[in-house]
C-alpha cells in the first residue's frame, strides 16, 4: 500500500499524485484521461477504457457434449461479447451443440460458421439489462414451476410435468444473465456505475438467484418424479400440498425482505421466514412417518418428493440470511 498526501491547488482545486509504478503498468502518461466512480466513501480510478466489444476464443478440439456447453456457458459468462470456437475440424455433433447452449442464453445469436470455427455474438447491450428484473423474473416462474408440480402429482398429470420440466431452462437462462452481470461489476467500477448499485447489493442478488435456480431444479425433479408414480394417495397428496403452502411462504417472505428498501420491515420478514423452516422439518417428518404405509417402492418416490419441498423451504431461508445482510447496518 503507498499512500498520498492531498493538496490544493489554485485555492479549490485538490490534487494528488498517482504512483508511477501503476501509471506505467497501465499505460496512463501526461495527457492520458482517467476515469473517477465515487463509491460510497472510496473513490475508484482507472484509465479510459475505449475498447469496444470483448473478445474471446477457445479450442474445441476435444470438447464434446456437456464439456462443450459448459465451455459455450463459461465464455458468456465470463463476459465475452463475442465468442470464436475453434477446431481444425468442426464436427457437426459438435456444431449441434454450440447451437442448442446458443440458444439457451439470452442475447446470443451465431454471427459466422466455417469448417473450422464458429463465431457467436452477444447482440444485447449489456448495460441495458436489469439484475433487478431478471432475479424478480427467475422468482415468479421457480414459484409458478413449484406450483404446477405439486398440481401435476394431485392430478396425476403427465403434461403439467414435462411443462415443469422444459420451464427449468427458462430459469437456467436468467441465471446466466446474473451471472454474467455479477461478474462484469467485479471486473469494472464502470459495468456498476451503469447497473446502478453497489457491488455488495449485487452480490446479494447473485447468491439469491443461486437459491432460486435451485427452487426450480427441485421443481423439474418433482415433475419428472411425477412420471414415475402412478396415482397418489389422497391424504399423502393433502400433506404435500400443505408442505408445499409452507415453503413457499418462506421463499416469499424470504424475496420481499430481499428487494425491499425498509430495512427494518425487510429485517422482520427475514427472520419470521428462517423461524419457519423448524416447523416444515417437522411437518416433513410426519409425513415421512404417513409414507411408511406406502408400497416401499412408491413410498421412496414420494419421500424424494418431499425432501425436494423440504429443500425449496431451505434454500428460501438462505435467502432471507442474505436479505439480513443486506437489511443490516453498514460499518
Amino acid at each position: 500500500m503507498e499512500t498520498r498526501k492531498v493538496q490544493v491547488t489554485g485555492g479549490s482545486t485538490y490534487t494528488v499524485s498517482l504512483p508511477k509504478s501503476w501509471a506505467t503498468d497501465n499505460g496512463v502518461e501526461a495527457g492520458s484521461v482517467v476515469e473517477f466512480y465515487p463509491e460510497s466513501d472510496s473513490l475508484l480510478l482507472t484509465p479510459k477504457n475505449d475498447r469496444g466489444q470483448l473478445e474471446g476464443s477457445i479450442d474445441i478440439t476435444n470438447l464434446k457434449d456437456e464439456e462443450l456447453r459448459r465451455a459455450v456457458f463459461t465464455m458468456y459468462v465470463s463476459g465475452f461479447d463475442i465468442i470464436t470456437l475453434e477446431a481444425s475440424r468442426i464436427t457437426t455433433e459438435q456444431r449441434r451443440t454450440i447451437s442448442a447452449a446458443t440458444q439457451s442464453l439470452v442475447g446470443l445469436e451465431v454471427l459466422e460458421e466455417t469448417g473450422n470455427k464458429v463465431v457467436i455474438q452477444d447482440l444485447l447491450d449489456s448495460s441495458e439489462l436489469s439484475i433487478h428484473n431478471a432475479v424478480t423474473r427467475m422468482r415468479l416462474i421457480a414459484l409458478s414451476m413449484l406450483d404446477d408440480a405439486i398440481t401435476a402429482i394431485a392430478e396425476n398429470d403427465d403434461d403439467i410435468a414435462r411443462d415443469v420440466i422444459e420451464r427449468d431452462e427458462d430459469v437456467d437462462r436468467l441465471w446466466f444473465v446474473v451471472s454474467r452481470i455479477f461478474r462484469a461489476t467485479l471486473r469494472t467500477a464502470k459495468a456498476t456505475e451503469e447497473l446502478g448499485m453497489s457491488r455488495e447489493v449485487c452480490f446479494d442478488y447473485h447468491s439469491s438467484a443461486r437459491q432460486l435456480e435451485r427452487i426450480a431444479d427441485h421443481a423439474a425433479k418433482i415433475g419428472q418424479l411425477t412420471l414415475q408414480l402412478p396415482e397418489v394417495d389422497e391424504d399423502v397428496i393433502e400433506s404435500y400440498e400443505a408442505l408445499h403452502e409452507d415453503s413457499t411462504a418462506v421463499i416469499d417472505k424470504a424475496m420481499d425482505a430481499l428487494l425491499m428498501d425498509d430495512s427494518e420491515k425487510a429485517t422482520e420478514l427475514a427472520n419470521e421466514a428462517r423461524e419457519s423452516i423448524l416447523d416444515i422439518d417437522e411437518h416433513a417428518r410426519a409425513i415421512d412417518k404417513l409414507l411408511r404405509k406406502q408400497d416401499p417402492q412408491q413410498a421412496q418416490l414420494l419421500g424424494l418428493v418431499v425432501d425436494s419441498l423440504s429443500r425449496c423451504a431451505d434454500y428460501g431461508g438462505n435467502i432471507a440470511e442474505t436479505a439480513l445482510q443486506k437489511a443490516a447496518p453498514r460499518p
